[in-house]
């Protein structure tokens, strides 16, 4: 399998650590302005509920898309054009509160973000090398975190500060500034000859448990993420905190994902820990700090779950992508990206989703309960299935080069 000889300078990653912030801190800030001021803009349930699904909607669907097409005709290009449209998406948002507009707007954001997510992490994945996956992708995934958690507080404060419209412009600015920075920084990464795959040879490399676990690991960690950044501060409304005490739980979090990421990308690499071992060991201590908070639902445990869960998924997130990246032919890096942020994307939703309707109908106890039940499952799987070999591209070869190696016409 063929890698990038050199190692990128800083100055050629940097930019694509902001693409990632862009697309987290795009998706989670929106959704929670939403929550926040849904009465003031006159949302009913079912529009608020259509309004939050958009964004998601048009990733799941074109990630896939947008990411095979940055291993055809290079990521650079791709994802310029993706941050591009996203801050054009935003500048519609600026145009008015009704629920069509902000629609609009977010369906452009969620299509716009399917094009520069995926391009972004398979750049990550080439200009890195297998050899050093671990540290940038730690690096990339502590941005992408603080975009996720952030997003949420600084929305608020610039929807207190002008409403929707302030918002949409600011993330029309930080796109924009976004697509200058890579279009002058980023190196232009060559496009490789690719086998022509036959249905057999999709099916066969979307269910190897060399894609398939990983991928299911980033997904219980950003379901985690998704349900701590709800439930944490609702948690701590309820034991009568502060409001300002409440987010600080949210911090906490993410700053213990933030410092995590590179280090354990970095032992990743030296070879001080293996994805197996590593990712195993973040989805468990994910469960324990998701157990702590529907055990014992005090100040003290709020914000030491919120330090435990912080480090599991810093843990598991860029062991995951990592090892994606290290297993992954270079010719299909977008595409196999692309396709695991549909893991990520389904994770962020059901996560929410199975603690808000088990709190419904029983308590929030019982809905931690459960997530920290099937994460504690991923985590036991991950430990059985991953297969006990070296993250070594050169070990899956064989396994993943197709009958044919007739390359498609560039």
């Amino acid at each position: 399998m063929q890698t990038d000889a050199t190692r990128p300078p800083i100055r050629g990653l940097a930019p694509l650590y902001a693409a990632g912030f862009t697309t987290a801190f795009g998706a989670h800030s929106i959704a929670a302005g939403l929550g926040a001021e849904s009465g003031g803009i006159g949302l009913g349930l079912f529009t608020f509920g259509v309004l939050l699904a958009l964004y998601d909607v048009a990733e799941v669907i074109l990630k896939p898309i947008f990411g095979s097409l940055s291993d055809r005709i290079g990521a650079k290009p791709v994802i310029i054009a993706g941050l591009v449209a996203f801050a054009l998406a935003s500048l519609i948002g600026t145009l008015g509160t009704t629920p069509l507009i902000i629609g609009i707007a977010r369906l452009g954001q969620g299509a716009a973000a399917s094009a520069f997510s995926p391009a972004s992490s398979a750049a990550v994945a080439r200009l890195s090398g297998p050899d050093a996956a671990g540290r940038y992708f730690g690096k990339y995934g502590s941005w992408k975190g603080l975009g996720y958690v952030l997003g949420p507080l600084l929305g608020a404060g610039l929807i207190w500060i002008g409403g929707f419209p302030a918002l949409f412009l600011t993330m029309a600015v930080i796109s924009a500034a976004a697509a200058l920075w890579v279009s002058i920084s980023m190196p232009t990464l060559p496009i490789l000859p690719r086998p022509r795959y036959t249905i057999n040879d999709l099916v066969r490399q979307s269910t190897q448990r060399t894609f398939l676990i990983p991928t299911m690991v980033l997904a219980g960690a950003t379901g985690a993420l998704g349900v701590a950044v709800g439930f944490l501060p609702l948690l701590g409304t309820t034991l009568h905190l502060p409001l300002i005490a409440s987010m600080a739980v949210v911090a906490v979090l993410a700053l213990s994902s933030t410092i995590t990421q590179p280090l354990v990308g970095r032992w990743r690499d030296q070879g001080r820990v293996s994805s197996r071992v590593g990712m195993s060991l973040g989805l468990a201590l994910i469960a324990a700090g998701i157990v702590l908070l529907a055990v014992v639902p005090q100040p003290i445990t709020l914000y030491l779950a919120a330090l435990v869960i912080g480090c599991g998924i810093g843990i598991a997130t860029p062991l995951g992508f990592a090892h994606l990246a290290s297993t992954t032919p270079p010719e299909r890096m977008g595409r196999t990206m692309g396709s695991a942020e549909i893991g990520r994307e389904v994770g962020d939703a059901a996560g929410p989703l199975i603690v808000g309707a088990i709190a419904t109908t029983v308590s929030i106890a019982a809905g931690l309960g459960t997530l920290a039940l099937l994460t504690a499952i991923a985590s036991i799987l991950s430990a059985l299935l991953l297969p006990g070999i070296s993250d070594a591209p050169s070990t899956h070869q064989d396994a993943e080069n197709p009958a044919s190696q007739k390359t498609n016409d560039q």
